[in-house]
This record gives C-alpha cells, structure tokens and sequence, in this order.
C-alpha cells in the first residue's frame, strides 16, 4: 500500500457508492445494446496535460467490481507527467471497461487535480516551510484528498475535529486564548493545543498560556514576520487567509513553519485524462 493511499475500507465504500450511483436499476444500458458480449479490449489512461498521478487506488477498486478486467499502472501516486502521457491500462471485457471509464475517471481526475495543484503551491513555497491542507474538502471524500494532498508533496492537519483542538475566532468570542489553551489543557492532555490569532496581542497571550501552535491568520507578511519573532521558538506558526501562488513565496520566507491552503482541495481544477480504446481483440 502507498503512503499516497486512503484507507482501504474508505476506497471501497466511496467505489461501491459511485457505482450504484452510476449503473443506476439496469446499468450501462448504451454498452448492452452497443457491445458484443464477447468483445475484449485494452485501454489506456492517458492525461491530456501536465499533472500530477493520484487517485490510483480508487481507479483500480473501480474496475476490481467487474470480473476479468485487470489493470496494470505505468505511473504512480505522485509521478509528474507531461501531456499525452500513459498512466495504465486496462484489460478485459469492453462492456465492462466501459461502465467503469467514469466512475474510475472522475477520482483518478479529481484527485490528480489536487495533487498538482499542491505540488505547484509546495513548489512556490520552496524549503524550508510545510504546505497543510485543511477541512475545506468535499463531504464524505476527505481522506481521498488528503491522500491526493500528500501525493503532491503537502502536509495533512486535522483529519477530523477529534484529532487535535484548534480555537478559532468564533471560540475565542467567548474566552481569551489564556482561559481556551487552559480549558483545552484541562479536557484534552497531550492532544495539540493550537490557537488562531489575529492580532499580535492574541499571538503573545496564546504562547504565554503554553500553545502548541498558533495560527497567523489573514496577516500581511510583515505581520507574520513579527509574530515569528515574538513567538521566538516557544510554538510553531502557522500562517493562514488567502494564501495564493504568486504570494505564498513571500509568506513561506517570514520563518513560519506551515502555510495552509484550504484551496488545494476546494479550488483544485480536475486533471484532464482519458480513458483511451487502442485495443480491440
């Protein structure tokens, strides 16, 4: 299994209901009336420009569902690949390759979308500084993206609300970062506290009350900067709001230790890719 792989149980569940989705009562009624039952082929998934592979694990449970189609993978999760490049193929019955093209496309697509777009911001942001995703990913797909995050070369932060406390502006309109790093403290020992911060005053009260992290959010640069220096090594920074490619170099080089980008999983444009016949036996 790939690091660049969701959980297996979540594959299947997402494939099994993609297909129902999509074969609706009578399935690929178009492939029935149009295909021999007896054809046989080979095709091949070919991206129609730059990107980066993910998604792969999807794609092969995808077809897994149609007896006597195999696959065979010529790139993998996180390979750069130019244009007209072949990725796999697939070998069996036409019918059956057919009914699953879609199904199998549109994660290999959307995934693979993701993951170049978060190579292209890792890239921009260069050494030195982590590129994270966060909760802005579609219901139901989350940990396929953040294996499509991973694949381009980011960094996952919370999987879900239980894996570690991040207060937020809406929880501090009740209580001061003090009182919230406290409570948190209290409620949750040896889970990471971090706290977001959108004046210096809250950067210096979130470090004094012992966060883990603090969360620079919707600051120029020279603001991250100076809560870089004021933080001075007690937490890691985390820098958020409206990071874009053309500004993320800037940010990346005031020393915070992550950036996060909610849009490498809700902007990311699909990759094109199709899925090619070249064979017909």
């Amino acid at each position: 299994m790939s690091p660049f792989d969701p959980p297996a149980p979540i594959v299947r569940r997402l494939v099994e209901a993609a297909l129902a989705e999509d074969l609706g009562q009578l399935g690929d009624i178009t492939a029935t009336a149009c295909v021999d039952a007896d054809a046989v082929a080979v095709a091949a998934f070919v991206t129609r420009r730059d990107g980066v592979v993910a998604g792969t694990a999807l794609a092969t449970e995808t077809f897994r569902w149609f007896p006597g189609v195999q696959i065979t993978w010529s790139a993998a999760d996180g390979d750069e690949v130019a244009a007209g490049a072949e990725l796999g193929r697939v070998h069996g019955p036409l019918r059956a390759i057919l009914t699953g093209e879609r199904t199998a496309l549109n994660f290999l697509s959307h995934c693979s979308g993701i993951a170049t777009l978060t190579r292209a911001y890792v890239r921009a942001a260069g050494e030195g500084v982590r590129v994270l995703d966060t909760r802005k990913t579609t219901p139901g797909l989350r940990a396929v993206e953040k294996a499509a995050v991973r694949a381009g070369g980011g960094h996952n932060h919370r999987e879900s609300l239980s894996d570690a406390v991040l207060v937020k502006d809406n929880h501090l309109a009740a209580l001061g970062p003090a009182e919230a790093v406290a409570r948190a403290r209290a409620c949750w020992p040896g889970r990471m506290v971090e706290v977001e911060c959108e004046t210096l005053e809250q950067v210096a009260e979130a470090v004094a009350a012992g966060a883990d992290r603090v969360m620079v959010d919707n600051m120029d640069p020279a603001g991250v900067r100076a809560a870089v220096g004021l933080v001075a090594g007690r937490a890691e920074v985390e820098v958020s709001g409206g990071i874009t490619l053309a500004t993320i170099s800037e940010y990346a080089a005031t020393g915070a230790d992550f950036v996060s980008v909610g849009a490498i999983t809700h902007s990311a444009p699909v990759l094109d890719i199709g899925l090619d016949v070249i064979d017909e036996g």
